[in-house]
């Protein structure tokens, strides 16, 4: 992982812990590209944490964009949950 990331994921842990009650509901957003299985290994990242995912496809069809409102236990099994969708190709986390 680069410094620019590691700092990144620095500050977001930093506010997580400062804004938020752990455990708490934590709604993760997403856009992949539509093609391929993109959508599948974003949901798959999530099975059998009882989210609730919610999926919508862009007017072209080319992007869907992916909401998941999960129960995360802290600040950093949110950001491990980051990292590990980040292989996906052309994911974008908001």
């Amino acid at each position: 992982m680069d410094k620019n990331t590691q700092e990144f994921y620095d500050r977001l842990k930093a506010e997580l812990d400062s804004s938020t009650t752990w455990p708490a509901e934590y709604l993760f957003k997403f856009i992949v590209p539509t093609e391929k299985d993109n959508v599948e290994r974003v949901e798959l990242a999530f099975d059998c944490m009882g989210a609730v995912i919610k999926t919508t496809k862009s007017r072209t069809g080319k992007f869907t964009s992916i909401s998941v409102d999960v129960q995360m236990k802290d600040s950093q099994e949110v950001i491990a949950k980051y990292q590990e969708v980040s292989v996906i190709e052309g994911i974008i986390s908001l």
